[in-house]
């Protein structure tokens, strides 16, 4: 049997799982927000982080690895949400919360000065070990989801492409939804190539991502 592009990520060890939660769910912060270079922490430590466009279901998906009901929504208050958010989980690892793209209705100035940040962030950030593209399970991979891909693909940095919502569609509308998102992911060479498939409700997959952080190495 062919193997298909992009699996879905194997279920992880036991150990890992458990290395995993001891990881995400124990001493988790929100450090600060940052909104110039300036401003970022020492890059003293591993760092993962999440991007995806407004609505995807990003502050769910992080609440649900942490454990927390609301971790990413103390970063997200009005004013703050053109910030890179830094959250420390214990001491070797920083999760870091990249503002929704696909600002359809901010002012155009904003939306400038936030891609000149986000690509100096993911150029210059030698600690940055993955980030997990957040994609909408019930839309698939849209023209801004392709451009951030593309701009992973230039500044060199591995992503992986995680679905989210998966408890809000069928069993179809998962497959059709998978096949396209590997057509998209094939085009980019930055691409890590395993799935991960999630449900921040349901907590499908979380153990999984998890366990993905944990061990990178």
């Amino acid at each position: 049997m062919e193997q298909l592009p992009f699996p879905l990520a194997d279920d992880p060890t036991e150990e890992n799982v458990e290395f995993g939660r001891k990881l995400l769910t124990g001493e988790v912060e929100f450090l600060k927000g940052v909104v110039a270079m300036s401003g970022l922490p020492p890059a003293d430590r591993m760092e993962v982080c999440f991007a995806g466009r407004s609505n995807v279901g990003k502050s769910s998906l992080i609440n649900a690895l942490t454990g927390r009901r609301a971790l990413a929504r103390a970063s997200n208050t009005p004013g703050r949400t053109q910030e890179i958010n830094f959250f420390t989980a214990g001491a070797s690892h920083y999760l870091v919360d990249l503002p929704g793209y696909g600002f359809a209705n901010a002012p155009l100035a904003v939306v400038q000065k936030w891609q000149a940040l986000l690509k100096q962030y993911l150029s210059g950030r030698p600690t940055l070990r993955r980030a997990f593209v957040l994609i909408d399970s019930r839309h698939g991979v849209k023209a801004v989801d392709d451009e951030i891909m593309t701009l992973l693909d230039q500044s060199a940095v591995t992503f992986q492409a995680v679905l989210t919502k998966v408890d809000k569609i069928g069993v179809k509308e998962r497959e059709a939804t998978l096949e396209q998102v590997r057509g998209a992911l094939s085009k980019h060479p930055a691409a890590f190539p395993e799935l991960i498939v999630t449900s921040s409700e349901k907590g499908e997959g979380i153990a999984t991502l998890r366990a993905t952080i944990a061990t990178l190495a």
